[in-house]
């Protein structure tokens, strides 16, 4: 497994690209059936990630990507953990 950081995914065309570490002038085609999650599968632009490389035809191609958040020294945010901030925020503008 090698690692690097999302350069850019885009929901709705469901494809983006990843930077490896130490290689930031190659961009490897990031398709998001390659994305190994549950649930819906998205990357974030700057989101480390752990991944194999393959060739493509048109190229080099990401595969077996996941979300490698805890390699940054950052823990990952589980969905528990953002919903009471989202509920905190409504209350800030209910109360402006």
């Amino acid at each position: 497994m090698l690692n690097g950081k999302v350069k850019w995914f885009n929901n709705a065309k469901g494809y983006g690209f990843i930077l490896e570490d130490g290689k930031p002038d190659e961009d490897l085609f990031a398709h998001y059936s390659a994305i190994q999650m549950e649930g819906y599968k998205t990357l974030k632009a700057g989101q480390p990630v752990s991944f194999d490389i393959i060739q493509g035809p048109k190229g080099n191609h990401a595969v077996n990507i996941s979300a490698s958040a805890a390699r940054s020294g950052e823990p990952a945010m589980a969905i528990e953990t953002l919903a009471p901030l989202q509920h905190e925020h409504e209350d800030i503008l209910a109360h402006a």
